[in-house]
């Protein structure tokens, strides 16, 4: 059975994250201040240095990653505790402040640790579910062999094209300029190339126009202008050898939209596992920021 972070070692941390959380429920019934429960008391400062603590700790992660030589525990582990520790410090700040918020700097930082730790929770669903989307998605290739697929049936399209007709030739030439994988942020969750959206519907166009009629050709003219005029080429100027020819470029580039679908797809899911980092670590140094002037306020302030 595979062993993810959420499984990792018998699901060690949840049960540590579990027993933390039970202690701090029961001490919290158990409390009785005088007045309304609130950080300033024995239990909501206890309660505040383990969130704290917690908060810096867990800060330690990034660090953690990229520290190879590390022997303090797996990366696994790490991440793991990282996720159920994380999770634990929602309940714990509650019980730490007792329920009370206002317009201060310390429900700013409240705000900010519950927003770092929703976007945590994307994390996890990301890194749970779309690994196995792209591996799916790429079938057994890599991203690599789909580029080198892509860039293979470009050069052979153009000799086809070359063989056929000019005009066919800067057809194909237009279609391989205009192919553009990635780009900007919303080119990349939007799984979309600038290739001739059409492509993939060439052969069907190629039996439409043997079997429609004047009305459907001015539709198929107006709807996809740039594959109608290789399939108008074909069936006006081509002889034999040259509807082959036609035929079998056709093949070929509907073969690169599969492609470039697949490559679009793939980075888009790439995104989707790394944007949410762009959220999760700047909030997490507003909330450094905001914890340290939490602690100020109340040591020096209160």
């Amino acid at each position: 059975m595979h062993d993810s972070f959420l499984t990792h070692a018998r699901k060690r941390w949840l049960w540590v994250a579990l027993v933390l959380l039970t202690g701090s429920l029961v001490a919290y019934v158990w409390h009785d201040p005088i007045g309304p429960p609130n950080g300033g008391t024995w239990l909501g400062y206890t309660l505040g240095t383990i969130g704290a603590l917690l908060i810096f700790w867990l800060t330690s992660f990034g660090i953690r990653k990229r520290t190879y030589a590390n022997r303090v525990g797996s990366l696994r582990g790490w991440l793991s505790a990282h996720v159920y520790l994380g999770t634990s410090l929602i309940l714990i700040a509650l019980l730490h402040s007792g329920f009370q918020f206002g317009w201060n700097v310390h429900t700013l930082a409240l705000v900010l640790m519950l927003a770092v730790i929703l976007s945590g929770f994307f994390g996890v669903y990301a890194y749970l579910r779309y690994p196995s989307l792209m591996t799916r998605n790429r079938d057994s290739a890599t991203r690599q062999a789909m580029l080198d697929e892509i860039a293979d049936i470009d050069q052979n399209a153009l000799a086809l094209a070359d063989g056929i007709d000019r005009k066919i030739h800067a057809i194909v030439l237009r279609s391989i300029e205009n192919t553009r994988l990635g780009g900007g942020v919303w080119s990349l969750l939007n799984a979309r190339d600038s290739s001739n959206l059409a492509l993939a519907q060439a052969r069907q166009m190629l039996d439409a126009r043997e079997q429609a009629g004047d009305e459907a050709q001015k539709v198929a003219t107006r709807e996809m202008p740039t594959m109608f005029a290789m399939v108008d080429f074909l069936a006006a100027n081509a002889d034999d050898k040259q509807a082959e020819a036609l035929r079998r470029l056709i093949d070929l580039l509907s073969r690169k939209k599969s492609l470039a679908g697949r490559v679009a797809r793939d980075i888009q899911l790439q995104s989707l596992m790394e944007i949410w980092l762009y959220f999760h670590v700047p909030l997490t140094f507003a909330l450094l920021a905001a914890l340290v002037a939490h602690v100020v306020v109340v040591f020096f302030y209160w």
